[in-house]
């Protein structure tokens, strides 16, 4: 194997490790598509932020990760970039938002690790569900008002930057307090089952007011947390912090 190659591998093992809590989020995933669903629920309304997040990734260097959410009008754009010493990575996603659905428009993703690495892009017509950012932002809204439980859990599917589908199963739990470098929140619970490989949790802690912002993520495999993410700084656009 040669060494772009061995570089373009690590890369990719990188990205799906930023990935996996930027699914939803990075962390990475998501349309939620519930077994329950109230079409008469009005979701709570999307508002434009940036925040930064530290992501601590067993066996790499600690990433930092900044995260916007911001209005272009008719649609809205979620972007995270991450960035180690050595790698450096983007995800946008460009979706329509109503009271009850989100629809994702256009999807690109890129990274790079010594200089080496790859983009991708998938178009309205490559999209037949979420892209695992416009999930992150659907899921977090729709979060606390389905009963999905841990013995009835609802599924959710997304596209991975490739177009592949992605299955997951997901439970909330009660709301609680969480504190992160950025300071004490109330928080909306919820844990991710990765379908096929049901070792594998991703538990995150959104913020009930602001859909698509995290509060912290926790990645764990075979019991053993790999990944962990928590907010360090928040700015809102145009409002008052939570």
């Amino acid at each position: 194997m040669s060494v772009g190659s061995i570089k373009g591998s690590l890369a990719i093992t990188l990205a799906k490790k930023v990935a996996s809590v930027s699914v939803l989020v990075v962390c990475g995933f998501s349309t939620a598509n519930a077994a329950q669903h109230d079409e008469a629920l009005s979701l709570q309304p999307p508002q434009p932020f940036q925040a930064q997040y530290r992501l601590e990734i067993r066996g790499w260097p600690n990433a930092t990760i900044t995260h916007s959410l911001s209005n272009e009008g008719l649609h809205w754009l979620s972007t995270m970039n991450f960035a180690v010493a050595v790698a450096r990575g983007e995800e946008r996603s460009r979706f329509s938002v109503d009271d009850h659905t989100t629809r994702s428009l256009l999807y690109n993703s890129s990274y790079s690790l010594f200089g080496i690495g790859d983009s991708y892009q998938l178009n309205e017509h490559d999209l037949d569900t979420l892209d695992r950012q416009a999930a992150l932002f659907d899921l977090s809204r729709r979060a606390g008002h389905e009963l999905c439980t841990e013995q009835a859990p609802c599924e959710v599917t997304f596209v991975d930057h490739r177009g592949r589908d992605e299955h997951f199963k997901y439970y909330t739990a009660e709301p609680g307090t969480v504190n992160v470098p950025a300071g004490a929140f109330e928080a909306r619970r919820v844990t991710l089952i990765d379908s096929e490989k049901p070792d594998r949790h991703l538990q995150i802690n959104f913020h009930p007011e602001w859909p698509g912002l995290i509060l912290s993520a926790e990645y764990r495999k075979e019991g053993r947390r790999q990944t962990h993410l928590t907010m360090t700084d928040f700015n809102p656009a145009g409002g008052n912090a939570p």
